[in-house]
């Protein structure tokens, strides 16, 4: 019998994520609405659409593998050098690079319980350990605990800030010192994903310390999450060391394209970070309609509680039921809660409708 490394097959067999086409299968749903992945619903650029168009008959030419019209710009865009841009197939990607590069088997790595849950999959998935700590009693990330298991000096700790799934922001005072507090030889690697939805003055100030790794996308604010691409944000050092591992075609051709030209549209940009928060905004309004706590979010999603886990669970397959798809995330205390990305008007309203009828159910 032909048998995977003993290290793969010591590995559970483990689904990050359910999709929704899945569901759509498991349900005999042709459609959903499509507020569980943290997408955009407001689109990509008209302007990255246009480029991407024109580009198509191309699809036979492989993506430039050094990036380096995107990371011109990019470079321009945080006042660097493109040899401090690292670009990959999204930040799952990066994310990846990061713990394959830095995390040797046997390694430790640090993160919050129940955050973003790529990142445990490839500490996992390449032999490290992962020493996890619990939110906060509300919900936030519990930096003291953080750093007190940092002093045991894991490789790397992970950060998401904004966090995911909370929704909640580590300002830059405050980041600026768990980064100092951090033991001089663990890598922070810090996950922005969100970062288009807070302004650059709350954001950590630019570093390129070798001890850091940003990690930036292209997927929320820039409505670009099916081409997947995104960046690191680092020093020439790490660069090249990803440089020795990375897939070197990895990148889609037209995500480059498109990836470019979207940053030529702040007005979009500033467009869609508008109509996020109005949509924060409106499920605010529904979770005080309703008697519920909501978390307040720097994201494009708004945890609100549901008072126990299964509770929680239970609203979310109703909704699923109603053809109205959101997450809940998985670890407590937010597993009280369900998660509901930042949608259109009338996804807002399809929501609230459905929210509305299936508290009702629960309820009584």
């Amino acid at each position: 019998m032909i048998r995977p490394t003993p290290l793969v097959e010591a590995v559970p067999a483990t689904t990050p994520f359910i999709g929704p086409e899945q569901l759509m299968r498991e349900t005999g749903r042709i459609e959903l609405v499509r507020l569980g992945a943290n997408e955009s619903a407001f689109g990509p650029s008209p302007k990255a659409v246009d480029a991407m168009s024109r580009e198509l008959a191309r699809l036979s030419w492989y993506g430039d593998p050094e990036s380096l019209d995107l990371r011109d710009a990019l470079a321009q865009k945080h006042r660097c050098r493109p040899e401090q841009i690292a670009i990959g197939s999204g930040i799952d990607d990066l994310m990846g690079l990061a713990v394959r590069t830095f995390v040797a088997p046997g390694d430790w790595a640090v993160a919050t319980r129940g955050t973003y849950p790529t990142f445990a999959y490839h500490v996992i998935g390449y032999g490290g350990r992962l020493r996890e700590v619990p939110y906060s009693a509300g919900g936030s990330l519990d930096c003291e605990a953080l750093l007190t298991a940092a002093q045991a000096g894991p490789s790397i700790l992970y950060l998401a800030n904004p966090d995911n799934p909370s929704g909640t922001f580590i300002g830059r005072e405050e980041l600026t010192r768990f980064y100092e507090a951090l033991p001089r030889d663990t890598l922070l690697l810090l996950d922005e994903a969100y970062a288009d939805f807070v302004d650059d003055s709350d954001l950590l100030a630019p570093l390129f310390e070798d001890r850091l790794i940003r990690l930036r996308t292209f997927s929320k604010a820039y409505g670009m999450a099916g081409a997947r691409i995104g960046y690191a944000l680092t020093t020439q050092r790490n660069v090249q060391t990803f440089g020795k591992v990375r897939l070197q075609y990895g990148i889609n051709r037209n995500a480059q394209i498109g990836a470019l030209a979207s940053l030529g549209d702040d007005e979009f940009a500033r467009y869609v970070v508008a109509q996020t928060a109005h949509a924060r905004d409106d499920y605010y309004r529904l979770a005080r309609s309703l008697g519920r706590r909501y978390i307040e979010s720097q994201t494009n999603f708004v945890c609100i509680e549901m008072e126990t886990p299964q509770r929680a669970m239970r609203v979310m397959n109703e909704l699923l039921a109603r053809g109205v798809w959101i997450r809940k995330p998985g670890a407590p205390p937010l597993d009280a809660f369900i998660r509901v990305s930042a949608g259109t008007q009338p996804m807002r309203e399809a929501f609230a409708a459905a929210l509305r009828a299936v508290l009702n159910e629960v309820l009584h």
